[in-house]
């Protein structure tokens, strides 16, 4: 998959989206927020990874010190803002290289990681716009697959901070229907002897959850319930609702 073509087309879709909509709108996803904060958020996130790639820092950045983070207040400049956030990450990651090691919240990576991690922030917030507007969220079911498998892979690290979201000896799989995807539409995590891991293999798991990759999105990034999605789900919910629980961001 070309993430940095993805990034810039992810992002100039969430713009349109935008552009089509009362900024004054609520994200119900996103409690608090307007259409325009959300906006913002996607915006100054960019930059503000930009700036980190860009000055190869090894300690993280406050968001207010983010260079021209704010959007301007007229809509066809907001939207070059926008895109001109992107253009200026994947700017940086070529200067810097794709493998130099930058900051990230979960510990030094290369800083291609963040063309990958945005990518996919602006996918999940164009679901928060959609879902707020009424309008189609449908990623194409390879990026959405890559989304979930990003989203587990940050989780996963994320355990060694918190309270591991499977428990010992239990495991979570997930099945998509979509066709082709092969081995990259399933994922099974579970926490042994070794910790808390996950792979691509087929699994049973102690929960499973099968569906569409969209809606399979949605429920793990918390937008929508698995039982307001088109999502079977067997074995012990327990296990699932535990993960939900456990894996805020």
């Amino acid at each position: 998959m070309d993430f940095r073509a993805g990034l810039l087309d992810q992002t100039q879709a969430f713009g349109e989206l935008i552009r089509a909509t009362d900024p004054s709108t609520p994200i119900p996803t996103c409690p608090g927020w307007t259409m325009q904060q959300l906006f913002r958020h996607v915006g100054r996130g960019n930059r503000w990874a930009a700036q980190i790639v860009a000055e190869r820092r090894s300690q993280p950045l406050d968001p207010r010190a983010v260079r021209d983070g704010k959007p301007p207040d007229d809509p066809d400049a907001a939207i070059d803002w926008l895109n001109g956030g992107v253009q200026q990450l994947i700017i940086a990651v070529e200067q810097v290289g794709a493998d130099a090691r930058v900051w990230t919240f979960n510990g030094p990576r290369p800083a291609g990681f963040w063309i990958r991690r945005r990518l996919h922030e602006v996918l999940v917030h164009s679901a928060d716009a959609a879902l707020a507007s009424g309008a189609d969220f449908n990623p194409a079911p390879e990026l959405a697959a890559d989304a979930i498998s990003e989203w587990i892979e940050l989780m996963v690290v994320q355990a060694d901070k918190h309270a591991p979201p499977v428990d010992r000896g239990r495991t979570l799989h997930l099945h998509a229907t979509d066709a082709d995807l092969g081995p990259t539409g399933e994922w099974t995590i579970g926490n042994d002897e070794d910790g808390l891991s996950w792979t691509h293999d087929h699994g049973k798991g102690d929960v499973a959850l099968r569906g569409p990759v969209r809606d399979l999105l949605l429920a793990i990034v918390r937008r929508r319930r698995a039982s307001e999605l088109d999502i079977e789900v067997f074995g012990d919910e327990a296990v699932w609702d535990a993960w939900l629980q456990r894996t805020p961001f």
